[in-house]
């Protein structure tokens, strides 16, 4: 069976890394002939500081859906149309947006340095911040500040993009057309309902409607649509989390005896 595991809020919490009691639990499902995917809106370059370097030559999917790794390399990217780009830098104008934006591994950014979203961005140091016309493509846009944050939202929509608004840090994340969790599972031949998810956000929305099976750690109104069933934020969250795959790795044993 496919496995497929946002990452923070979901297995890493506060932007630390996944810690090793969850990696073992991981390394079993995977030893019992199942497949262990991560899916994240962090691009590649920060998923591989919060996991282990035995897990990087996993399947990685980042950047929400427009950037697949597999073994170790860049399978898929997915970027924004130059017509796209060209309009959203209009608006980024227009609406003193403050930004971080990610290329396929460089990124650009411009809010203040000390933003707590700056903790997460580029900690093992793999790439180089550059100014904004210099990525050849872009994959991802986070918009951290603006003069009016809902009318550029509105505006935004009407560019044929993905759109995912964190209420509660008052972000929104955008994405190029026909982006998601999903659909880059789609691209690497995970077929609906062959895989579970683990997810807590909504931009795992997509990877609930199409899991055979679903779980969201903490609580996410929208998410809790469709999940199958949820882990609470406990004080032993991280061992309820472990006993949950230890289930799974019991009963998806494809392992040769």
């Amino acid at each position: 069976m496919n496995f497929v595991f946002d990452l923070d809020g979901t297995i890493c919490f506060k932007g630390k890394p996944v810690t090793e009691k969850i990696l073992i639990a991981l390394e079993a499902l995977q030893s019992k002939g199942n497949n262990v995917i991560f899916a994240s809106a962090r691009p590649i370059r920060d998923m591989l500081p919060v996991l282990d370097q035995r897990f990087h030559t996993y399947t990685l999917i980042g950047g929400n859906g427009s950037l697949i790794s597999q073994n170790g390399k860049l399978t898929h990217s997915t970027s924004f149309s130059d017509d796209q780009m060209n309009s959203i830098k209009a608006l980024l104008s227009d609406y003193e947006v403050t930004y971080l934006i990610d290329g396929e591994w460089d990124y650009s950014y411009t809010g203040s340095q000390d933003h707590p979203i700056l903790n997460n961005v580029d900690p093992a140091k793999l790439a180089k911040m550059v100014d904004l016309d210099t990525h050849k493509s872009i994959v991802k846009i986070l918009i951290l500040s603006a003069n009016n944050m809902e009318e550029l939202a509105e505006k935004l929509f009407r560019l044929d993009v993905v759109i995912h608004k964190h209420k509660h840090e008052n972000l929104v994340d955008i994405s190029p057309k026909n982006i998601d969790k999903w659909t880059a599972l789609s691209k690497i031949k995970i077929e609906k309902e062959n895989y579970l998810a683990f997810g807590n956000d909504a931009n795992d929305l997509t990877m609930f409607l199409n899991a055979a099976h679903s779980v969201m750690i903490g609580y996410h109104e929208e998410l809790a649509k469709y999940a199958t069933e949820s882990i609470s934020f406990e004080e032993n969250i991280e061992d309820r989390i472990v006993d949950k795959l230890n289930h799974f790795s019991k009963v998806y044993n494809f392992e040769v005896v």
